[in-house]
């Protein structure tokens, strides 16, 4: 048995960048994420006894243990080097409490990079292994425990099986519903806008906008007060009041952190939190630069700091004198203030070394992998740089009571423009600036033409991922490692849809979440909801008792949660009232239901009235019966016999049916065609020819079917994948995911149980 120093690490991508710095002298293997969890069958926390969890080895991890227990052998030292964050705290405690043995020594080690000076400076300087960190794992995941394992089955009898409820999944849908009723409740206001176009004594014409009467803020609120200024302006003098010419400073952005990366990569990459996450999961483990040469490009990419090492910012100024010169370099680096209750246990996100710029890592990166590194090298290349200088010219012209202005920008110096701006930065810089004329105080100008326009204010907007992103970090709900999970769980279980970019909740997100807030309204509420962050951050700093926290939770939550077995509205049941009469009796109000096929209205006088319909909601959130064979015209043709097509409802959702039907019985998806999005596999039905399309459920969820339905049914929720399992020979696998194994692919024989990691 071997008695070499063992390294555990969490991913075995990581193995032989580390086994390469280390030699020979070291054993490096792999847990595979976590090795032991709470049982997943039952809430594994023993309320009875200061909510002790009840961990288990994690079933199908027995091969990983084995082989972690064979590779330590008789070593006395092990150190344990599994991410360094509070989820790689705990796979270092499990690790240990698997490989305990008398005598033998753990050590801590944390790998911020992976590059050689990193790991043999951490490997130099290993530490105990953080009981604290520890617990406030510990800690949210019992929490989570309680939540979860007895709100969803309230869920599960109040509604319907498969449902979910999370400590904080559960506050963004709310977050996400809540935005929507105030678009649904918003009135639009009429408001005008006065434009001037002038000319002084050099050309060319500007435009100036009206803001003051008197001194004071003007408001415009109908066309009446909009007709009457204009024809005052009409009969004014217009004078240059006074021109106001600075020059401004723009400082650069700090370097990433792992939020405001998601929210960029969002609008600039047009990725996805979680694809953003696994790209640059693949960049800090390591790439290959040439033949044994793996190396990680980033560093660790969890952080909500924007700490920099002092060598890394002199290494981005080296670059910047070389490449731009001087001038473009700041005299020394430019450090960056953390905000209030930052963990500063990490660096902001940054590339590990200045120089493998972009286009010398191009060769060795996929596209995506290229376009991500280039973001994070390029903020932090430009946070280095000196700041961006603009001229501006403001002037301010009066016209009897009323005052105008105009401003007039251009840039002076780019700084760190040069290299890197934000997607708000780039849009400013692209919009065209109306050149100004040499304008002097006191300069008489000639009114040219008054543009009166007519506005209406805007509803909120709806949250896209990156704004859902940017309300989730600054109202402290979740931190940057959950973001990404909470987007796809909310979206997975049909509470929201992503509607052309926009998060719009379903009508099972709305139920679900008017249940959830009427029975927990402290618990899923955002200001709660960060309290609790902010708690679990004081145990990770030893500020506060992890029992503590339990303790003040589990009580009010406990007697809310008996209120609710009886005080819950039952939608399978009862349901929610609603303020329609029933149309067929005349005497009972309409209730919300909720059955196998989903959400309907029936009257609550059943069973003397049998009446129910489906219903939709309508711009302004009110609920509308759907009459029976509802069909929605469509402005297509039939391409078979020219009649119009019409929109219908079947099992699998919405498709597209000829109005002809029964003569023409054609029909088509309703993305447009006879299938959908392809994701490149044939149907496996026994006869068919058509192929798989990515599909959507009525009640938002993804699936995936047949394009020749409704002729064919074939339907599973599993993204198939056009590659033949190499043990079965079944044509075609497909593509799960779980926190613990991450995306894998597997056979759809049972029999077979084929799997591989992607």
């Amino acid at each position: 048995m071997s008695d070499k120093p063992l390294v555990i690490v969490e991913s075995p991508t990581k193995i032989r960048t580390i086994q390469k710095y280390l030699g020979k002298d070291y054993n490096v293997v792999a847990t595979v994420g976590h090795i032991k969890d709470l049982p997943p069958k039952e809430i594994g926390i023993d309320l009875e006894d200061n909510f002790k969890p009840m961990y288990r080895n994690i079933p199908g991890k027995q091969k990983v243990i084995n082989a972690l227990r064979s590779a330590a052998g008789n070593t006395m030292d092990v150190y344990l080097a599994p991410d360094p964050d509070r989820e790689g705290e705990a796979i270092a405690w499990h690790a240990a409490d698997i490989l305990k043995k008398k005598e033998r020594r753990f050590h801590r080690v944390l790998f911020h990079e992976l590059t050689r000076n990193a790991i043999l400076k951490s490997m130099e300087h290993p530490e105990p292994l953080n009981k604290d960190k520890y617990e406030a794992q510990q800690t949210r995941r019992i929490l989570d425990r309680l939540v979860g394992y007895q709100v969803s089955p309230l869920l599960w009898k109040k509604v319907k099986g498969s449902l979910s409820a999370g400590r904080v999944q559960s506050v963004a849908v709310r977050i996400i519903c809540e935005r929507e009723r105030a678009i649904q409740q918003f009135v639009a206001e009429e408001y005008w806008s006065i434009t001037a176009r002038l000319e002084g004594h050099t050309p060319p014409p500007f435009e100036a906008k009206l803001v003051k009467k008197n001194g004071d803020k003007l408001a415009i609120g109908n066309e009446a007060a909009a007709t009457a200024i204009v024809e005052e302006l009409g009969e004014s003098a217009f004078q240059v009041a006074t021109v106001v010419k600075k020059t401004v400073r723009r400082n650069p952005q700090p370097p990433f952190i792992t939020s405001k990366l998601q929210q960029e990569a969002i609008r600039k990459l047009r990725f996805s939190a979680k694809k953003t996450m696994l790209i640059a999961q693949q960049l800090y483990e390591g790439v290959d630069l040439g033949p044994g040469e793996p190396v990680g490009l980033i560093t660790y990419m969890r952080t909500d700091s924007t700490r920099i090492a002092a060598e890394a910012a002199h290494e981005a100024l080296d670059w910047v004198r070389q490449t731009h010169g001087n001038a473009y370099a700041m005299d020394k680096p430019r450090f960056f203030q953390n905000r209030k209750k930052v963990q500063d246990a990490h660096e902001a996100i940054r590339p590990t070394a200045v120089f493998n710029t972009p286009e010398k890592m191009a060769a060795y990166l996929s596209k995506d992998q290229l376009s991500l590194y280039q973001l994070i090298w390029r903020r932090f290349v430009a946070s280095q740089m000196q700041p961006a200088l603009i001229d501006q010219n403001t002037v301010s012209i009066q016209a009897g009571p009323y005052t105008l202005t105009v401003t007039g920008s251009t840039l002076k110096f780019p700084g760190f423009m040069r290299v890197y701006q934000t997607v708000d930065e780039e849009a400013e810089s692209s919009r065209k600036e109306q050149p100004l004329p040499p304008l002097a105080e006191g300069e008489r100008l000639t009114l040219q033409e008054i543009m009166p326009k007519q506005h209406f204010t805007q509803p909120p907007p709806r949250f896209s991922e990156a704004s859902l992103v940017k309300e989730l970090e600054e109202n402290g709900i979740g931190r940057p490692s959950t973001y990404a999970a909470i987007l796809s769980t909310i979206r997975d279980k049909g509470y929201v849809d992503l509607i052309k970019s926009y998060f719009h909740p379903s009508e099972l997100g709305f139920i679900v979440n008017d249940l959830l807030v009427a029975s927990f309204p402290e618990i899923f509420n955002v200001e709660f909801t960060a309290t609790m962050e902010d708690n679990l951050d004081r145990v990770e700093t030893a500020e506060m008792a992890a029992l503590s926290v339990l303790n003040r939770f589990y009580g009010p939550f406990r007697e809310r949660l008996a209120a609710a077995e009886t005080g819950m509205l039952s939608v399978k049941g009862v349901g929610i009232p609603t303020e329609l009469t029933c149309p067929q009796c005349q005497q009972h109000k309409l209730h919300i239901k909720y059955g196998k096929n989903g959400h309907f209205l029936a009257c609550s006088g059943y069973p003397e009235c049998s009446y129910s319909r489906d219903y939709e909601r309508n711009e302004s959130g009110n609920i509308q019966p759907v009459e029976p064979n509802h069909e929605a015209a469509t402005d297509k043709n039939c391409p078979k016999c020219g009649k119009p097509m019409v929109v219908k409802r079947g099992k699998y959702g919405e498709f597209l049916a000829c109005s002809g039907f029964p003569e023409c019985n054609h029909t088509e998806s309703v993305n447009g065609g006879t299938s959908g999005k392809s994701v490149g596999v044939k149907c496996p039905e026994a006869g068919c020819n058509g192929e798989i399309v990515e599909k959507r459920s009525k009640r938002g969820k993804i699936f995936y079917g047949c394009g020749r339905y409704p002729e064919c049914t074939f339907a599973t929720w599993d993204k198939p994948v056009d590659k033949a399992c190499p043990v079965c020979g079944t044509p075609y696998l497909v593509e799960k995911s779980s926190k613990r194994e991450g995306t894998y692919l597997t056979c759809v024989n049972r029999e077979c149980g084929y799997k591989e990691t992607v």
